[in-house]
């Protein structure tokens, strides 16, 4: 897949009536707004446009609002469309808390790979099309979307199946299964703050919460890291870890080039450095180091 290959339409307007009015977008889970989660997941677009009122974000997007405001998910669709540039649109609803690059990249390169295919949209786990969870060809989405307002006046109202019924669909059912679970509900988000805490999966959301909350973007050898951490603690003294992790990330940037390679050789460095540490102190025959008689 080209670099750039999408533009990305984040549906972000919904009045949350759900949620006794709340704004969506803004509720937190993990400790970063669903918006931003959403955003971090097409990531790897050329430009992004936000349908909702203006906010702060983790990264830099545009914004637009559909007509009437509030006047429903394809008048916010065919909104953000206007501001796209590109033959490929990626188009995510604002409360996907599980939403990742790999889904959106499976999802453009369906898209791609089928030249009969006019949009790709997600299953979810029931066998619903899931359509703010897809990619659309730009020029045949424009096409229904100006079919739609021509029959009835108007996007604002109508339901989402009207647009997809005319165009040429590939389902996409390997993702992961909660890449489609959405907050519409207190109960949803309470499921969903709970199910980041879990085990599994807590190390990962708390990785990418933090390099999102420092505005890094870099690929993070975790198991790398947390080996590290552990030699250091081992060898040296607990507070050690934490300590050391910080030190490689700084001699990382400091050295600057690709950020991935620079972090595995500070990694390599201090992990050498830990092991000749705790040999020293497990060698009961070195004396004071100065050799054998």
């Amino acid at each position: 897949m080209s670099a750039h290959a999408y533009d990305a339409v984040v549906l972000a307007g919904g009045a949350g009536r759900r949620l006794g009015g709340v704004d969506k977008a803004a509720v937190r889970v993990g400790g970063r707004p669903l918006l931003d989660r959403v955003l971090t997941a097409c990531g790897g677009a050329g430009a992004t446009v936000v349908v909702g009122g203006r906010r702060a974000t983790a990264r830099p997007v545009a914004w637009t609002r559909e007509e009437p405001p509030g006047g429903g998910p394809l008048a916010a669709l065919a909104a953000g469309v206007r501001e796209t540039r590109t033959a490929l649109v990626v188009v995510l609803s604002v409360d996907l808390p599980f939403i990742d690059r790999v889904t959106v990249d499976t999802l453009v390169a369906t898209l791609e790979s089928d030249p009969h295919a006019e949009a790709a949209l997600l299953v979810d786990a029931g066998g619903r099309d899931q359509p703010l969870v897809a990619v659309y060809r730009a020029e045949p989405l424009r096409r229904e979307l100006a079919l739609l307002d021509a029959e009835y006046g108007s996007p604002a109202g109508l339901p989402l199946r009207l647009l997809t019924a005319g165009l040429a669909l590939a389902r996409v059912t390997t993702a992961a299964p909660l890449a489609s679970f959405d907050c519409d509900t207190w109960e949803n988000i309470a499921a969903a703050r709970a199910r980041i805490r879990e085990h599994g999966h807590v190390l990962d959301e708390w990785i990418t919460a933090v390099k999102d909350e420092l505005g890094l973007d870099l690929a993070v050898d975790t198991p790398l890291l947390l080996d590290l951490a552990r030699d250091a603690a081992h060898g040296v003294a607990r507070p050690a870890a934490p300590l050391t992790t910080f030190l490689v990330g700084y001699a990382a940037g400091r050295a600057g080039g690709e950020a991935p390679e620079a972090v595995a050789e500070a990694v390599r460095k201090a992990t050498a450095l830990a092991a000749r540490w705790a040999a020293e102190t497990s060698d009961k025959t070195s004396g004071d180091g100065g050799g054998t008689a």
